[in-house]
């Protein structure tokens, strides 16, 4: 048969061993608290400027590219042949334009040369190696991160052409596979994963000391009927 100091004693041993169990729960949070703090964003990427453009006969790509999440500072565009070989125009800055592929700017500085267009015997007729970049072509930005979007070619005006004097566009020309995608922009699976693993932690937190209280009510009660 127990005696009194041996239930007391009992009581005092279960109310530390509670003790130490709500501190050991309590400082979970914290330790994940300090985990989350060394989360880092994803780069992300967006263009602001977009703008298939026509100055002195010569088609052109202007863009202007905002990045956040990293230091680079150059981007690099790939035009993206469906059927061939990419054209690949590297170390530029992040906002500025580019000459459109088969595009040839002449010694005056006006447009000498046109995609989907070859001069043969002081002819122009239709068909050249840059078919694929008319009527519209997918284009690539990559900064890291990097995004793909899908760019029209830049029609005539009667101030600007974008095709041979006295041609139209040329019916020749493919048009690129609609493969538009965009990537490593910011993301929230990684937020909500870790506001879940976080709502968890806590809820395991309450359940332990609901059964720790639990337990120390009980024991009062035997102590106080024995």
């Amino acid at each position: 048969m127990k005696t009194s100091g041996g239930r007391r004693a009992g009581s005092r041993a279960l109310a530390v061993t509670a003790t130490a169990a709500t501190a050991v729960l309590l400082t979970a949070p914290v330790a994940g608290a300090a985990e989350d703090d060394t989360y880092v964003p994803e780069p992300t990427i967006e263009l602001t400027t977009l703008s298939p453009v026509c100055d002195g006969d010569v088609p052109y790509l202007e863009y202007a590219i905002a990045v956040t999440g990293t230091d680079n500072d150059t981007a690099t565009i790939t035009w993206l042949n469906p059927g061939g070989a990419d054209v690949v125009q590297s170390g530029l800055p992040l906002q500025g334009r580019v000459l459109w592929p088969g595009a040839v700017v002449g010694a005056d500085g006006r447009g000498a040369d046109w995609p989907g267009w070859s001069l043969v015997d002081g002819q122009w007729v239709e068909g050249d190696e840059f078919d694929w970049v008319r009527p519209s072509v997918q284009v690539l930005f990559q900064v890291n991160p990097e995004t793909v979007v899908s760019v029209d070619y830049p029609p005539s005006s009667p101030n600007c052409a974008t095709n041979p004097p006295g041609q139209g566009n040329p019916t020749t020309t493919t048009t690129a596979s609609q493969v538009s995608r965009t990537v490593a922009t910011g993301s929230s699976s990684s937020s909500l994963a870790t506001t879940g693993a976080t709502v968890g932690l806590y809820a395991a937190v309450a359940a332990g000391l609901a059964a720790v209280g639990a337990a120390v009510v009980l024991l009062t009660r035997r102590t106080r009927k024995s």
